[in-house]
């Protein structure tokens, strides 16, 4: 029932680090979109080096791929909306052009994110007047993705002023259900939380592109004593793809499908190309996917 609604990708972020763009430089576009294949995905999310469109298509389509979409650093708070938006629709014209599902939306306002902050006790907050902002903002951002066929999913992260399931609850509480959308991220709200099935089952109306990351337990505890950045977290190997984590993904999946859940499960995990071979591991969770999610669905 659920398989054929659907659709497997893999970020390229284990490849290519937008964040850090000497991680991986020497995986080209090519290289990526080829290991893709051999993995057996059926597509991606645009990275920060990606072409432009025409090219782009052209190498999706010699390899049969497709694009589910891609990251937005809203500053809906800090700039305030009109400066949102006309970045917002460059982007959203570009995803059309590239034929992608969504546009994946994170607040980056006061985000420590790219800083050398302890990731685990600096996370920014917002006041009252900045909910009420933001809330607005962004249904103005997913009325203007709807213009170009797409769905606005906003990305809940670590480092940001959306990471926590409350903080969650009430972005969702306060926006359009017809123009937000969350996109649900499981490594993001267990490092947070330390539970990732409440966001699942509290939001899955809500839920229309998904991020499966895993994470590696002792990873995170010795970051967490450290003190150390969400950089330097991931440089550390805390995320990892499913079946090399500690995350459970069975009862996610089954919750999916036993909710007709169609879209897009991206697999993404921040990690060192040159430490963790990238096709190495698109492998292991090809390998999870078909041996424990697919057999039981």
């Amino acid at each position: 029932m659920g398989e054929q609604t659907i659709l497997w990708g893999i970020a390229p972020i284990g490849w290519r680090n937008d964040d850090i763009p000497e991680i991986g430089a020497g995986n080209s576009l090519s290289h990526l979109l080829s290991d893709i294949v051999v993995a057996g995905f059926q597509g991606t999310e645009v990275g920060g080096f990606f072409p432009e469109a025409e090219v782009l298509n052209k190498e999706l389509k010699l390899r049969n791929l497709k694009i589910a979409g891609q990251w937005f650093s809203s500053f809906i708070v800090r700039d305030g909306i009109e400066e949102a938006a006309k970045s917002f629709h460059k982007h959203c014209q570009y995803l059309k052009e590239v034929h992608a599902s969504v546009a994946v939306v994170s607040e980056q306002t006061y985000s420590i994110q790219g800083t050398g902050k302890n990731v685990f006790t600096e996370k920014p907050y917002f006041t009252d007047d900045e909910w009420n902002t933001l809330c607005a903002g962004l249904n103005e951002l997913g009325k203007i993705a709807q213009q170009y066929d797409l769905k606005l999913v906003f990305h809940h992260h670590m480092g940001t002023g959306v990471q926590t399931l409350e903080e969650i609850d009430r972005l969702m509480e306060n926006t359009d259900p017809n123009h937000v959308h969350l996109l649900y991220d499981t490594g993001h709200i267990f490092v947070s939380d330390g539970d990732y099935l409440t966001l699942l089952n509290k939001h899955l109306d809500r839920i229309k592109h998904v991020h499966f990351k895993d994470v590696r337990k002792e990873v995170l505890e010795q970051c967490k004593q450290e003190g150390k950045s969400f950089l330097q977290s991931f440089l550390s190997g805390m995320f990892t793809v499913p079946g090399d984590g500690c995350i459970d993904f069975t009862n996610v999946y089954e919750t999916l499908i036993n909710n007709e859940y169609q879209g897009w499960i991206v697999i993404e995990a921040e990690q060192d190309p040159s430490i963790a071979h990238p096709l190495e591991y698109a492998l292991i969770a090809r390998h999870y996917i078909d041996e424990k999610l697919l057999i039981h669905a």
